[in-house]
């Protein structure tokens, strides 16, 4: 049941987002000129690699959902040991890539506000930083639900079926982040 609730939560994400990509296409309709003298100004390479690092903690996080279904929170080896890890360590690796990804969002914001790129700008900065705004809260929703599910992995000393239910449905969320942080680094960053 709570699979089910997470995937229509998520539908109405898809809903919201949706939301932001027509108000980018439509206004890079109206105004192609700035939305083309602006994404100019972006630091393509930069957001590329920010967002190779959030592709790759999707892989981290279906490594730790694999290890949640087979009943292992935690590593049964060393730390050094990557095989014995449990969705604990996998966990842990999945929060670090994306707080990495947030601090190189903020720092790319920190960056276009020093050139004078700020949301009130322009038309093209106000959709520029209100969607990926948006997302970086989304993905920062993501890491608190990481840090409640690797904090309920030191609560319990049986991991149960109703508990990997909840990393598993943390991993939904989590894909959803990255596939709409794809779509819109495509539609901001590469068909700018």
């Amino acid at each position: 049941m709570v699979s089910v609730g997470t995937i229509v939560w998520l539908s109405s994400e898809l809903m919201f987002f949706a939301g932001l990509f027509a108000m980018l296409f439509t206004h890079r309709a109206i105004n192609p000129e700035e939305f083309a003298e602006r994404a100019a100004e972006l630091n393509v390479p930069f957001a590329a690699a920010n967002t190779l690092i959030l592709v790759v903690s999707s892989v981290w996080c279906q490594l730790g959902v694999m290890k949640a279904e087979d009943g292992q929170k935690a590593r049964t080896g060393s730390l050094l040991q990557v095989g014995s890890w449990g969705m604990r360590e996998w966990y842990v690796l999945t929060y670090i890539f994306g707080a990495v990804f947030v601090s190189g969002q903020v720092m790319e914001y920190a960056t276009l506000v020093s050139e004078g790129i700020t949301p009130s700008a322009d038309g093209w900065s106000s959709v520029f930083y209100l969607t990926t705004g948006l997302h970086g809260i989304h993905v920062t929703g993501g890491l608190i639900a990481f840090l409640l599910i690797i904090g309920r992995t030191f609560t319990t000393r049986h991991y149960s079926h109703a508990q990997a239910t909840g990393a598993v449905v943390t991993s939904y969320y989590w894909h959803f982040v990255d596939v709409v942080w794809i779509a819109l680094f495509a539609a901001i960053y590469l068909l700018g």
